[in-house]
């Protein structure tokens, strides 16, 4: 019998290469078609030795706050009242004229800007400010909302319009 094996294979040699390599081909496919894609995920913690500071979502910290949002709707049902506002005067420039309030630390080129359109262009000014100077001018800032009292911008202000650069510098640093 082994005898007539070889014989069909020999007289069969290339049908039984060419089903040999359907075979093999057969297979590859099959095993690369079943393969799942592993997926690599990172379950380090921030806290593990070696690693840096937690990634920071940008998104969540540009987001208003929930509460402004849950209350937001509610506001729609509500009828606008006309509420009369009184005008409060922002003092007059010093008679040098403009300052360069960005020597204020904490208020740069835009806060300067913003406050130049509102018609603050003096250290005297802001040196000036009141309580509720501070109040009404704040909400106009925006983002920067919080800045002069955080920043002392009001005692910063006396302090370089009354020309205490010495004062001014022992406190808030170099200008």
């Amino acid at each position: 019998m082994p005898d007539q094996v070889m014989e069909f294979i020999q007289a069969n040699l290339p049908l039984v290469i060419a089903g040999a390599v359907v075979l093999v081909l057969l297979l590859a496919w099959a095993i690369l078609a079943s393969r799942r894609t592993k997926v690599e995920t990172d379950t380090s913690d921030v806290l593990d030795e070696g690693k840096g500071p937690a990634a920071r979502n940008q998104a969540l910290i540009d987001a208003p706050p929930a509460a402004a949002a849950e209350i937001a709707p509610k506001v729609k049902d509500v009828e606008p009242v006309a509420v009369p506002v009184e005008e409060t005067p922002v003092p007059a420039p010093a008679s040098n004229g403009t300052d360069d309030l960005t020597r204020i630390k904490g208020l740069g080129p835009k806060l300067q800007s913003l406050l130049n359109t509102l018609g603050v262009t003096s250290f005297a000014q802001i040196a000036a400010w009141s309580e509720s100077d501070i109040d009404e001018v704040d909400a106009k800032l925006g983002k920067f909302e919080g800045r002069i009292r955080r920043d002392n911008w009001v005692e910063q202000a006396k302090l370089l319009a009354a020309g205490d650069i010495g004062g001014y510098e022992s406190k808030f640093g170099k200008t």
